[in-house]
């Protein structure tokens, strides 16, 4: 769907493009109904149960240090000072990647987290995930001991019943251990180790949702063991294929902020990258893209090979599917065929091995291979194998393994619904499950034992390109877990025979690590401070492609399912997580949830509608959910996430949303068809916030204001802005009237912050959403608030549609507080709770607020948010020490909003104060720009000449939100650019100059 500026309409939901009256209400209540009223039916006990998990209550243990470097603070260690964080550089492993991360900690207590910029996977940059980690350290559903039988028990007793399995265990016969996918050094000597003691045992690595069907395609076209590594910075065209590698696929991080740089036009003259999107779920990397395709994902076999035909590709051959259009994929092969070495084709992992074969032979068709796209081998890896975990569950059944060891994960719950694991575990004679919860496995085990957190453990582990880093903890276990190292070198070389203690974590860790450095401990050092150990990625491969033949079509009948990772909850081991729980998905907005999505032509088809509750049933299996009517998904096809339904999640997580896993078979993990719905009910009532916060309803303006209201978000062709390079200033007139007071600062002196959000850079991939949480101790209200549009985020990220209901174009607008020089929540408040500072900050006075909400009604951008609870009171002590200290927790009946992240401003000015100097461009960095792995954010002294900030404000493409309301924000936008290919371009009908209006004037 292609749209000339002028053509574009931007609406933000279905309801609000059809002109429902829920949405006029909206515009005329300024905000939901309730958000403005009193709470009801809400008790202390159900705030304190969210606060519990929002705030980390973690027990009398939550501020001790590794029980290496403890020293009691009756004789403070002298590098600690009160006040003063430290940090330490630490990685987060994820199946076979792994994030380098540096962690702030406060005393001994890590409560935050950002990229490591020496680190490939993240380079100074995160996601959502990352920045929820330390809430997951700090939920206080965590298991705190073993459990042996439903009754608690002691590492000891668990020792010593291993000791008596392990008398018996011989060559291993009868022992099976089943892992999650993992890449680490010292895992793989541990497991070396047990294979030498138990050569008979059976191993099976298993995850939910996996890169398996790549790397098995990458084995059918160049013979070997390899996984891709995407160059998405030098793709000047890039196609992906039912893929989302900007958000929930892998090595997230890098193939974002590579999309970003990819997308970067400083100058007219510039060029940008082009991404063109074929899929049937309307994902992230879609709603980024120049030119987007809908198309079944069934179907993305036949366009592969219709593709390459059209190439030229040997060994391809066959017509695109029915209904694509023609002149979209001359397009399409023209751009491909014009940048042999400069282009990318991705393939998402739901697609079967035999279509990234045919993409990997596409790409080392257009030589691509080398350049934007090269493969690494696989180290000291556990691989995850579906056909594996079928076999260890044959032999579960046949009563072959009669003591089965389970290290993470969780497949009771997420294991194929026809391969029945929980029926097979029963068979087992001794089960042991390590996990970080008494989840839904924990409870059909004979041993659960408490597994520690990456922040708590010693490990080590590889990135996606094979660099290696270790794993260093920053806290003692807070409840008694062990990590998966500690079991592993128990089970391997038992416990020691002089003290009888098991072997601990930093002894096996430093053990692989002497032979890899040679015991210079020198070097350890130096990969402990850095995070990362240089120059140990693996080499690039770049084999070729053998005779690799195009991917035959597939058909079904019924309407096509497909399943899908959540950007929330993932495959469900995030669940019990309230920061990521109450994260809108970047999609549908929908919180605390999932739904059915379904196309509006589908639906329609079918007689639904949002919020009605439909049976789905599939291969002898039924769950209930509710619709969602989602623009740019595929007719015909269901689009189902995972990872909800839980029911031994804890308290945040049990019974959200629906478990969808119950509908997947092992024959059809990703993509399935002959599901039926049918209608049991109406009126669910999601948690969603699409239409929260809207700023107008052009049929309520009046109609001068009409004449000259524009978007809040500007975009045009990258062609437009070559001719046109002031369009998004000319898209308003702002007039000049005269203040009826004089500011009370004159804001040209000191320092004077100011923002940029390059919305051409932005992905809408909420990381910062989850970083001003983290960062300033902001609450979580829960699913009924949520409704209620009482929801306390300090940054959203706005979603616009714009276009054909069916098929239209995304664009995403995160909107912080704009930090208004002439401020209107200012002028309203009437006991000055909210003022401006020297530094052109909005700030506020949390003890003055009493709680009007005049400024809320007042503010034109709807970004300030009220407390209707007190979250401090009765709270215990040791639950304050989980926050960051820097920040005050505000109480009831207080508004609050974004502060700049004036805790770090004011950290800054100290530190250059003791050293007397000023403030160094980029020293100072919001939590939201620190986390955006974009580069999407820019802050800094609006006075230095020198620093990005002004750079950034020089730009053309440079705008301010509502500038014709006079409020003078300090943040402001850079206006998106799209680049579609010259065939697919719409003709410019770029609007000239806003003309001033003499009714103004005369106003």
């Amino acid at each position: 769907m292609n749209l000339r500026p002028a053509d574009r309409a931007y609406w933000r939901s279905l309801e609000q493009r059809n002109g429902d009256p829920s949405v006029r209400q909206f515009a005329e209540r300024e905000f939901p109904e309730g958000a403005s009223e009193a709470p009801e039916g809400v008790t202390r006990r159900t705030m304190l149960s969210l606060l519990g998990a929002s705030v980390s209550l973690a027990g009398a243990a939550a501020c001790r240090r590794p029980v290496e470097k403890i020293v009691p603070y009756v004789n403070a260690p002298v590098e600690v000072v009160p006040g003063i964080p430290r940090h330490f550089a630490t990685t987060m492993p994820w199946g076979l990647d792994a994030y380098g991360v540096v962690v702030e900690s406060h005393e001994g207590r890590p409560n935050k987290i950002e990229g490591n910029e020496l680190h490939p996977s993240t380079a100074g940059r995160s996601n959502p995930f990352i920045q929820a980690a330390p809430l997951t350290l700090y939920d206080p559903d965590r298991s705190k001991h073993p459990i042996r039988y439903g009754e608690a028990s002691t590492w000891a007793g668990f020792e010593s019943a291993w000791a008596a399995i392990a008398e018996q265990l011989g060559d291993g016969s009868g022992l099976a251990f089943l892992t999650e996918s993992w890449s680490s050094p010292t895992m793989a000597r541990l497991t070396d180790a047990i294979h030498l003691r138990y050569p008979n045992a059976m191993w099976a690595a298993y995850e939910s949702i996996s890169d398996e069907n790549i790397y098995r395609g990458l084995e059918i076209a160049t013979g070997g063991q390899l996984h891709p590594i995407y160059h998405f910075d030098k793709a000047k065209v890039i196609l992906t294929l039912d893929a989302d590698p900007l958000q929930t696929e892998s090595d997230q991080v890098r193939n974002t902020a590579g999309f970003a740089a990819g997308r970067q036009v400083s100058e007219t003259h510039g060029s940008m990258g082009r991404l063109w999107a074929v899929e049937g779920v309307h994902s992230l990397t879609g709603a980024n893209a120049d030119h987007r395709l809908r198309l079944a994902s069934s179907k993305i076999a036949q366009f592969v090979s219709g593709l390459g035909a059209q190439l030229g590709v040997l060994g391809m051959s066959g017509p695109m599917p029915a209904g694509v259009d023609a002149e979209w994929v001359a397009a399409l092969v023209d751009d491909l065929a014009h940048h042999e070495g400069e282009s990318l084709i991705v393939a998402g992992r739901r697609q079967p091995p035999e279509v990234h074969a045919a993409v990997y032979a596409l790409n080392a068709a257009l030589g691509n291979v080398g350049n934007t796209l090269d493969c690494r081998a696989f180290a000291d890896a556990a691989l995850p194998s579906r056909s594996k975990l079928a076999e260890l569950i044959a032999a579960m059944q046949s009563g072959a393994v009669t003591n089965l060891i389970i290290l993470g994960g969780n497949p009771v719950y997420d294991a194929p619904a026809d391969l029945d694991f929980a029926g097979a575990l029963e068979k087992v004679v001794s089960s042991i499950h390590l996990s970080d919860h008494v989840n839904e496995t924990s409870q059909k085990v004979h041993w659960h034992l408490p597994r520690a957190q990456f922040l708590e453990s010693w490990s080590d582990a590889r990135s996606a390109d094979g660099t290696m880093s270790v794993v260093q903890p920053l806290i003692r276990p807070l409840f008694d877990g062990r990590s998966d190292v500690e079991v592993l070198g128990l089970i391997a070389f038992g416990p020691d025979a002089e003290s009888g203690a098991a072997p601990d974590g930093y002894t096996l860790v430093r053990a692989t690590w002497d032979a890899l450095l040679g015991g210079d401990e020198a070097a350890w050092n130096r990969v402990l401070h850095d995070g990362v150990l240089a120059d140990s990625a693996l080499p690039a491969q770049t084999p070729p492609a053998a005779g690799v033949a195009g991917p035959g079509s597939t058909s079904g009948s019924g309407l096509e399912i497909v399943f899908t990772a959540s950007a929330a909850v993932y495959d469900g081991r995030l669940a019990n997580n309230a920061w990521l729980q109450e994260l809108p998905d970047s999609m549908t907005k929908i919180t605390w949830d999932n739904a059915a999505l379904l196309s509006p032509v589908t639906a329609a088809a079918q007689s639904l509608e949002s919020g009605d509750l439909v049976t789905v049933a599939h291969r002898g299996a039924e769950i209930e959910l509710p619709v969602w009517v989602q623009p740019g998904v595929a007719d015909d096809t269901l689009v189902l996430s995972l990872g909800y339904g839980r029911t031994a999640a804890g308290r945040v997580g049990d019974g959200v949303g629906a478990d969808t896993g119950r509908l997947r078979a092992s024959s059809a993990m990703d993509i399935d068809s002959g599901a039926t719905l049918t209608k049991t009910g109406s009126g669910y009532e999601f948690g969603q916030t699409q239409d929260h916060g809207t700023q107008d309803e052009p049929d309520l303006l009046p109609s001068l204001y009409q004449s000259r209201r524009r978007p809040a978000v500007r975009e045009a062709s990258l062609e437009d802005y070559r001719t046109h390079p002031t369009f998004a200033n000319d898209m308003v007139n702002v007039p000049h009237y005269d203040q009826l007071w004089d500011d009370p600062e004159s804001y040209d002196s000191g320092y004077q912050w100011g923002m940029t959000i390059d919305l051409n850079a932005c992905t809408g991939c909420n990381a910062c959403v989850v970083a001003c949480q983290a960062e300033n101790n902001i609450p979580v209200v829960g699913k009924d608030q949520v409704h209620r549009g009482r929801e306390m985020h300090w940054l959203r990220v706005d979603r616009y549609f714009a276009g054909d209901e069916a098929d239209p174009q995304t664009v995403f607008q995160p909107v912080p507080c704009m930090q208004c020089e002439n401020a209107p929540c200012e002028q309203v408040c009437p006991v000055a709770a909210t003022v401006h500072d020297s530094e052109g900050l909005n700030t506020m006075v949390y003890n003055r607020c009493i709680g009007t909400r005049y400024c809320a009604n007042n503010c034109p951008y709807k970004v300030r948010r009220f407390n209707y609870y007190n979250f401090t009171k009765d709270t215990p002590e040791i639950v304050k020490l989980a926050q960051n200290p820097d920040v005050t927790v505000r109480s009831r009946g207080v508004m609050e909003k974004c502060t700049y992240c004036v805790q770090r401003i004011n950290a800054g000015r100290i530190d250059a104060k003791l050293e007397e100097r000023t403030i160094a461009d980029g020293e100072v960095q919001t939590a939201c720009q620190q986390a955006c792995p974009a580069n999407a954010i820019e802050f800094g002294n609006l006075l230095d000449e020198n620093s990005r900030i002004v750079a950034s404000k020089q730009s053309d493409r440079n705008y301010a939100m509502l500038a014709e309301l006079l409020t003078r924000p300090r943040t402001t936008y850079l206006a998106k650019l799209r680049n579609p290919h010259p065939d697919l371009a719409p003709e410019s009908t770029l609007p000239a100059k806003a003309e001033h209006h003499a009714e103004e004037e005369a106003h």
